[in-house]
């Protein structure tokens, strides 16, 4: 990412951010601005009401106190900063592959969020350091193992707090460097923590929620390439529009059914007369495309409140102890606990395997010729007696039934694996993050299931032919044409595969 060749500028602490705003952030599109003056006075009082609470000699949950079931022992306030430093150093405990840059940049993101709400008793010095952070492109390197959701994201988010003072590593300007080395590049100096800001930086759900923003932003390109796919195997199989009327949705109306009904139907419509199979036994089609909006449906309905949920997890507080705007007052509480993000990212894993489900089925069809009304044995482009040496999509079938697999097993939801941690401080957690990355494989694998479906499907469309009867599957076809050949002659297809699954979630298809 470079910082000049970026014009878009997203202002945050006043008005809550979409999850597509985050996404926009976390991957490089945009700069972030700290939304001014408003937002500075704020984050002021709430310092100032943390100093006249130290002055006041009132023990502070994790300022004057020990640590989760240790918060019975008592610090000096003119120890509070040496607490802290050390709340960072032992909470470097994380193992594993680190997250993806995106998804730490989301995360970073999200701690942002909350602390500039005001009830963290941080400095704006912090603030502008994150920032600092993500406009320069500087991205923690954050273990993906070792969080149980609560109290919060402890142990990655001492991977970022860690990092502002240049210590452990970072990715920056393409590749991994010890985070001293990348403030130095970048003319930033190390950060010092003041009281309370070390646990303010950990102890919130921004890590799950982070993930859980691209999880979202990315199963909705998914679920409009499905949707493509859907329509372009319709096209190929000599299907039928029909099912698709807009009448048969009235009459059971979720609205997320409804509207893949709608695309389809849009998609399929014809100017001239549609090839469409007139055969008695083909009055209706194979559920794997007549129940296409029933089965995406359900994540297109799913998404609408898990999105909700996100953005409200996102724009939320999640800290703990946290100091009352007005008055000042010193509230403990639970705010850390991801228990929402855990249920979401449970639910959509479910939603996105059956997609991925639904595309291998319709792929299964389109290369069988006992179901395939009249197409090619496995998709082969070519006529004639050297169509015998060549098997097509054969083998890219068998990879999205495997990896179809993978996903339909990987949807074991997370959050009912609570288990006491901590000194039995923290004995029922949420395993949000775990969840949250259980989501985003499953989304992952999801994408390569509908890319390999869009491959085949726009081969079986162009194979049946008859595109300029039906624009918008014209229009489609043409859209993986400008990624991909058609396949005529065997040849490897993993490369294909990687770029049509690049496009969906970098733009997507539709």
């Amino acid at each position: 990412m470079h910082r000049q060749d970026i014009e878009h500028v997203i202002k945050i602490g006043k008005s809550p951010l979409s999850t597509a705003q985050v996404y926009a952030i976390a991957r490089g599109e945009s700069l972030i601005a700290v939304d001014l003056p408003e937002v500075s006075e704020k984050i002021a009082r709430s310092r100032r009401h943390l100093k006249a609470a130290l002055e006041r000699g009132e023990p502070i949950y994790g300022v004057t106190t020990g640590y989760g079931g240790s918060c019975g022992s008592r610090v000096d306030a003119d120890r509070s900063t040496e607490l802290g430093e050390n709340l960072i150093r032992y909470h470097g405990a994380g193992s594993g592959e680190p997250l993806g840059i995106v998804q730490t940049r989301a995360a970073m993101v999200c701690r942002l969020m909350s602390l500039l709400k005001g009830y963290s008793g941080v400095s704006m010095d912090l603030l502008d350091r994150i920032v600092l952070f993500l406009n320069n492109g500087i991205t923690p390197v954050m273990p993906s193992l070792g969080s149980v959701g609560a109290s919060g994201d402890l142990t990655p988010l001492s991977y970022l707090a860690a990092t502002l003072e240049g210590k452990r590593d970072v990715f920056f300007r393409g590749r991994r460097m010890p985070a001293s080395e990348a403030l130095e590049a970048a003319g930033i100096r190390p950060y010092r923590f003041k009281p309370k800001e070390p646990l303010a930086m950990i102890n919130g759900t921004s890590v799950m929620t982070g993930i859980a923003v691209v999880v979202v932003e990315s199963a909705r390109r998914v679920l409009d390439a499905a949707i493509a796919a859907a329509a372009m195997a319709v096209h190929g199989m000599a299907g039928h529009r029909r099912h698709f009327r807009p009448e048969i949705f009235a009459a059971k109306p979720f609205p997320g059914q409804a509207r893949v009904a709608a695309k389809l139907w849009t998609l399929l419509e014809a100017v001239g007369q549609p090839q469409e199979s007139e055969r008695p036994e083909h009055l209706q089609d194979p559920y794997s495309l007549r129940c296409t909006p029933h089965v995406l449906g359900v994540l297109d309905d799913a998404l609408d409140w898990i999105q909700k949920w996100v953005e409200t997890e996102a724009n939320g507080v999640s800290d703990n102890p946290l100091l009352e705007p007005e008055t000042g007052e010193v509230m403990t509480g639970g705010n850390f606990y991801g228990g929402h993000i855990a249920f979401a990212m449970d639910a959509i894993k479910p939603a996105l395997a059956s997609t991925a489900d639904l595309m291998d089925r319709q792929f299964a069809l389109l290369v069988d010729t006992r179901f395939n009304r009249g197409l090619p044995s496995n998709l082969v482009g070519l006529d004639g007696p050297q169509s015998g040496l060549h098997h097509g999509f054969k083998a890219l079938q068998i990879t999205a039934s495997a990896i179809t697999a993978e996903a339909a097993k990987d949807t074991m939801p997370a959050a009912v694996f609570s288990r006491s941690t901590e000194s039995h401080n923290q004995d029922k957690v949420s395993l949000g993050t775990i969840a949250a990355r259980d989501a985003d494989r499953v989304m992952g694998l999801a994408s390569h299931v509908v890319g390999a479906q869009v491959l085949a499907a726009a081969q079986a469309a162009e194979l049946r032919g008859g595109l300029e009867t039906r624009p918008g599957i014209a229009r489609l076809v043409s859209a993986v044409r400008n990624v991909v050949p058609m396949v005529r002659e065997d040849r490897p297809l993993d490369a294909d595969l990687q770029k049509i699954t690049g496009v969906i979630l970098d733009k997507g298809i539709s």
